[in-house]
Order: structure tokens, then C-alpha cells, then sequence
């Protein structure tokens, strides 16, 4: 018996509504919209929202940058984002904005509830004042010098280089991101949530399954230094809504930005007659799955569930996280022109081919994923070309040719047809489950077998021989049909490869249900090409274009980040002559003990024997190594670093590994052969 219907509700991140989108952007967007699409070939309900993140400070001041009003700067850019995701086949059903009539009734409504349930308290407390431009600082309108580790040049809110977390105004040598004047310490009533009174039931949704184990564990760290309450409110000028009975008080854009996935769905169910109670009464029937990034799971882990609990609203089903994207192995950089705009992209390659690649890369967990051009090149060009678009313009031709467009009234290798049917129930575990990039192995895999056959059949000899004429025909036959399942199961990853495949097999689309059945004794139409290959040169130009659009001369109004939204610029370091290089001292290294660093998110304490000398060094491997498993394992060390030392001791050198960086980090195998203390040359 067919499963019963799923109904679904989808949510991607807002993106802010100040900038334009670029590849990192698009992981998430790409990710949600190939589960949304395999649900729906699966047969189920599934409505996928979204909309632009268009309140703050940034956005207030990005517009006064541009000599314009918040809201020419927010339609602009919404205009821009629709029309990327447009581009980039991402299927909303309902793309909308925060900044709506909606989503102030919900912040109000959930707002008043909250405060009447005693979820809300008020204090006075003491913010960083910028005196030249007369307005409070967010946290990242501060700058100064981590108050844990002294490094300078630290946004207000969180160290990058230790991983401390506080608040502006413990900050050393504080200055404004705005005019950098040094900001005062000024007094406001603020308006806070009370997180805290929801840790029972957020101690148990988070083990229900609802988030995915790494997050869970992180979110196991904030229990434990206990929940704090949440400042839920700004002080005008703020670019946002007011508080009812507060004057001059506004919404802190993250409360309200939440809200705006219940905004632009009551938007869309307004519009098709759908009922909203329905998927958000706290007995709903329904799912509701967000998708998000790693940087943003406090925000939907901890204060959005509980703050539908406590307005009385239904919790997410699952809030899934995934990780960011770097490019080559590196940060997104201006200087290298991998910093890259989806407009810039969409002007040199095709949109399906990024969708393919981010899929054979996208598992279930949060780890950041790399996006190497050389091997994005080559890995579309040998699987969705070499393998499985051939299959279907080494067939076709003999269909049309020597057939009229019909094909056999039997497959020659039925049980063959029936394996790459019974191989769906993986894939679509695959496909349900997030692991993307075993679907895509699972698939290639069967493209593999698909092309054997027809190597093996070799229906370009027999057709020269009138007596296998039928048999090219059923030769042919089985192979489109082999076609028809693979492009199935990849039709969320490459709907308009799907589409075009659907209309030259003469189908009215394709369904994952109707794999079952094959086409046989079924007319098919006239082949055209579904896909070219990847040309390394459209690769260098939109490289070569993002280089200039990201220029100094670039309009600002389009392309400067907002500060949450930085891009690390990393140049080319500066060249080295090989005496200076040959001075480098590698040596092996026995790791004898490791263990993880208290304070530090990144970092292991290793303990080295160099052939009879010891020595500390920290390595930040933690995320790709548990402790236990490096001791007795075999390193590279820069043996004559000077130590440096760190608020957690001295690191006396320097462990070399390799890899993209999270949890791809690999040290030297332990069974090369190699000895501690060994130099290597």
C-alpha cells in the first residue's frame, strides 16, 4: 500500500535584505530546494517559504550610505535576491519580506502573549553610544580588542581568534564601526525574554530528534552555563517595527525575523485559501522543517521554539544545520575573485551545474564543503555528460532513425530494469535523510551499469548487420529506459534537465511513482542536447568577472557586506626564495597524549616526542580528530618555530596536516614507515 500523504512546511534562512546573494548564500537554498523537490516528485503536500530579512541597523544605515529610503533599499534588493533564486530553478511557493503587515500582527501578537504569560521582564542596562552619530551600537557596530585574549580588532559580540563570547562594552580600546569615535556608556530600559523558563521543555525537544546530534551537543554546552535571558528590543533610530506601548522601543530584528516564515506563509495561505491554524495550532498534524546555517542554530535551537511554546504555537519538526562554503580550500576572497555573486555565476554557467556539484558534496552533518572549481569541471563533465545525459544521445538516435520514435514492445534485460527500480528505496532514504552525496553515488553508480550495457550491446555494430535490427531496438529501448530512472531520481537536483528529459520521452513529467511500469511500445520525440559540458574557460571569465565587480570602484550600493555578512579578504602571501624556505626544520612527531583545550572550540594540546625530545603544541584538529585517537599517531611538526605563546600555555612548533579545513584534516598516516625526530627533506 502507497504511504500515506505528507503535509509539509518549508523554510529556508532569510537572507538580509542589504546585499546581494553569492555562492555561499546558495548552499542553503540549493540544499532545502532539492528536499522540497523530492517530496513533492514522492508525492507528498509541501509548501516552501521564504523572504528578505529587512530589518535592523544595517539595513537603516546601508540606505542612508545610499542616499536613499529603507524601503527603496529593501525592494530594490528583494527584486535582485527573487530573481536570483528565480535563476537558480529555487522553487518558493511564497517569497515575501518581514517588513509586511503580517509579520507586524504575528511579532505583536506573540509579543503581547508572551508578556501576559510573565515571559517578559524589563531593566535598565548600559550599551555603547556612539556620541557623533547620536545612537546605540549593536554588537557589530563595535570594534576593540577581545577582553579574554587581547586580540585587537575583535567585532562586539565574539572573538574569532579564541572563541570568546561578551558583550560591547568589555571590549578594550573600543571604537565605533560607524564614525570611530570611542563609544560612551549610556543607560536604556530594555526588554527582555526569559529563555529560562523554557529549559525543561527545550531540554527535551532537543533530544527528540528535532536537531541533528552535533548541534544537539553544542546546545548541551549553553545548558550548562546556564540560559540567559534575551534582549528583545532596540533603541530608535532602529530600521524595524515599534513596540506596542513602548514608544521610541522596536523589535530587535532577530525576534521578528522568525517570525517572518509564519508572515509569508499566512501571505501565501491568504492568497490559495489554505488554513493557518492548521499547520501552526500546537496539535498540528503537519511538519515544519527549517533549514538553516551552523551560525544561526542559537537563534532556532533555543529562543525559536521556545518562543512558539510560549505563545502557543506548534514547534519545529526539525531544524536542520549545515556548514559554509569555502572556495578552492579557502575563504571566499575579493583578491582571488572567488568571492562570487549568483548573478555573476548565472552569466557564465549553467544554474543545474552548481546544483549538482553542492548535492555530490551536501551530507546530513554541519561540515563547512569546498567548492573546487577544477573538480566542479571535471565532475560534471564526466557524470551528468559523460555518463548519464549519453546515455539517453547514444540511444535516441537509432530510436528516431531506424524506428520512427517507437520503441520495443519488450526490455531485453527486464531484471536489469528492475534493479535500478529497486535501487530508488536507498536513494530516496538518501534523498529524505539530507545525504544528498550518497544519492548522487548511489546514481552515478547505476549510470555506470547503464553505460555498461550499451558498451557491452554495441548497437552501432549490430544495426550494420539486418538481422539484429530488432534487437538494436530493444537494445535502445532498455537504454532509455534506464535513462528515465536515473533522470528521475535526479530530477530535484536538475529540474530542467528533468523537464526537457520528460518532453523527449513524451511523457507529461516525471514521477517517481511511475518508474514501475517502463515505456514500452511508446512513441518519443525528436532527441536535442540536454547538456554541454562544463567549458574551463566560462570557469576563468566569471573568476575573472568577480575580481572586477568586487573591485574598489564597484557600486557600494550592491556589493559591500554588511558586517555580519564579512568576507575575509586573503591575498596571495608574499614570495619566499628557496634558502629561506630550506631553513624550515620538518621533523616526525610521535603524538603521545592529546587532549581537548577548556575555553577553545577549535584547538587539541598535543604532546610530542620528537625522537626523545618533548613538546606542546596546540593544533586546532579538533573537530576532525576525538583525542583518543591521535595518541600514538605520527605528525609533521615545524620543529624550529619560535614558541608562541597563548592565554592556554606556549605552543613550542607547529603540526602540519592537510585538507579543506573542519573535520577534513588529515595528519600522516601512522604506518608510512616513518620514525620520531626523523627530518624530512
Amino acid at each position: 500500500m502507497p504511504k500515506p500523504q505528507r503535509t509539509l512546511l518549508v523554510t529556508s534562512a532569510l537572507p538580509y535584505a542589504n546585499g546581494p546573494i553569492h555562492l555561499g548564500h546558495l548552499v542553503e537554498y540549493i540544499q532545502t530546494d532539492i528536499w522540497v523537490r523530492f517530496q513533492r516528485l514522492r508525492g507528498n503536500h509541501c509548501t516552501y517559504v521564504c523572504a528578505d530579512d529587512a530589518h535592523g541597523t544595517p539595513i537603516m544605515l546601508r540606505a542612508e550610505q545610499d542616499g536613499v529610503a529603507p524601503q527603496a533599499l529593501i525592494d530594490r534588493v528583494g527584486t535582485e535576491h527573487r530573481n536570483d533564486f528565480a535563476d537558480f530553478l529555487i522553487a518558493f511557493d511564497n517569497y515575501y519580506t518581514t517588513h509586511s503587515d503580517e509579520n507586524r500582527h504575528y511579532a505583536t501578537l506573540i509579543y503581547q502573549r508572551l508578556k501576559n504569560a510573565g515571559h517578559i521582564s524589563a531593566r535598565t542596562i548600559t550599551q555603547a553610544y556612539d556620541p557623533e552619530k547620536e545612537m546605540f551600537l549593536p554588537d557589530r557596530f563595535v570594534k576593540g580588542d577581545c577582553p579574554r585574549c587581547g586580540s585587537p580588532d575583535q567585532y562586539g559580540d565574539s572573538c574569532e581568534v579564541c572563541g570568546a563570547t561578551y558583550g560591547p562594552t568589555d571590549l578594550g580600546n573600543p571604537r565605533s564601526v560607524i564614525t570611530g569615535a570611542t563609544p560612551v556608556e549610556r543607560e536604556s530600559l530594555h526588554y527582555f525574554f526569559n529563555l529560562a523558563d523554557f529549559e525543561p521543555m527545550l531540554r527535551e525537544w532537543i533530544n527528540s530528534g528535532s536537531i541533528q546530534q552535533q548541534m544537539a551537543h553544542k546546545l548541551a554546552e549553553w545548558f550548562d552555563s546556564g540560559l540567559q535571558q534575551w534582549d528583545i528590543s532596540r533603541d530608535a533610530p532602529y530600521w524595524g517595527f515599534e513596540i506596542p506601548d513602548a514608544p521610541g522601543k522596536y523589535f530587535y530584528v532577530w525576534l521578528d525575523a522568525p517570525i517572518g516564515y509564519m508572515a509569508s506563509f499566512r501571505n501565501w495561505a491568504d492568497r490559495h485559501g489554505a488554513d493557518f491554524d492548521h499547520y501552526w495550532r500546537p496539535d498540528s498534524p503537519t511538519e515544519l522543517h527549517h533549514f538553516i546555517g551552523k551560525d544561526i542554530a542559537y537563534f532556532h535551537t533555543l529562543f525559536w521554539p521556545a518562543i512558539l511554546e510560549g505563545a502557543g504555537f506548534r514547534k519545529p519538526t526539525g531544524v536542520y544545520c549545515h556548514g559554509f562554503l569555502t572556495v578552492d580550500g579557502q575563504k571566499m576572497s575579493k583578491s582571488r575573485g572567488t568571492f562570487i555573486m549568483a548573478r555573476s555565476y548565472l552569466d557564465h554557467l549553467r544554474p543545474e551545474y552548481l546544483r549538482y556539484y553542492f548535492a555530490a558534496k551536501l551530507g546530513s552533518g554541519i561540515d563547512d564543503i569546498d567548492l573546487n572549481l577544477e573538480d566542479f569541471r571535471q565532475r560534471v563533465n564526466s557524470d551528468l555528460v559523460g555518463k548519464v545525459v549519453n546515455i539517453a544521445s547514444r540511444c535516441a538516435g537509432f530510436i528516431h532513425k531506424q524506428f520512427d520514435g517507437q520503441l520495443a514492445g519488450a526490455l531485453p534485460e527486464p531484471e536489469l530494469y528492475r534493479g535500478f527500480v529497486s535501487a530508488g528505496e536507498n536513494i530516496a532514504q538518501a534523498y529524505e535523510g539530507r545525504e544528498y552525496a550518497r544519492a548522487m553515488r548511489d546514481i552515478m553508480q547505476l549510470a555506470d551499469q547503464a553505460n555498461q550495457y550499451i558498451d557491452e550491446a554495441k548497437p552501432w555494430l549490430l544495426i550494420k548487420d539486418p538481422e539484429h535490427t530488432a534487437e538494436v531496438q530493444g537494445v535502445c529501448t532498455q537504454g532509455l529506459n534506464l535513462y528515465r530512472v536515473l533522470i528521475t531520481y535526479l530530477a530535484p537536483v536538475l529540474p530542467t534537465v528533468a523537464s526537457d528529459s520528460a518532453q523527449f520521452l513524451g511523457l507529461d513529467g516525471l514521477h517517481w511513482a511511475d518508474i514501475g511500469q517502463p515505456l514500452i511500445s511508446h512513441g518519443i520525440e525528436t532527441f536535442k542536447p540536454l547538456m554541454q559540458r562544463v567549458d574551463e574557460h566560462a570557469i576563468q571569465a566569471m573568476v575573472a568577472d568577480s575580481k572586477q565587480n568586487l573591485s574598489p570602484t564597484a557600486q557600494p550600493s550592491t556589493q559591500t557586506p554588511a558586517p555580519e555578512q564579512r568576507v575575509e579578504e586573503q591575498p596571495i602571501a608574499e614570495q619566499i626564495d628557496f634558502e629561506v624556505f630550506a631553513r624550515v626544520d620538518l621533523r616526525v612527531a610521535r603524538i603521545s597524549r592529546a587532549e581537548p583545550v577548556e575555553g577553545a572550540d577549535k584547538l587539541l594540546r598535543l604532546s610530542l616526542d620528537l625522537g626523545g625530545e618533548k613538546r606542546t603544541v596546540f593544533a586546532g584538529i579538533k573537530a576532525a580528530y576525538d583525542p583518543a585517537d591521535l595518541e600514538g599517531r605520527l605528525t609533521v611538526v615545524v620543529a624550529n618555530l619560535a614558541p608562541r605563546k597563548m592565554r592556554f600555555g606556549v605552543s613550542d612548533g607547529m603540526v602540519l596536516a592537510a585538507g579543506p579545513g573542519g573535520a577534513d584534516i588529515f595528519l600522516l598516516s601512522p604506518d608510512t614507515g616513518a620514525e620520531p625526530g626523523m627530518k624530512i627533506k
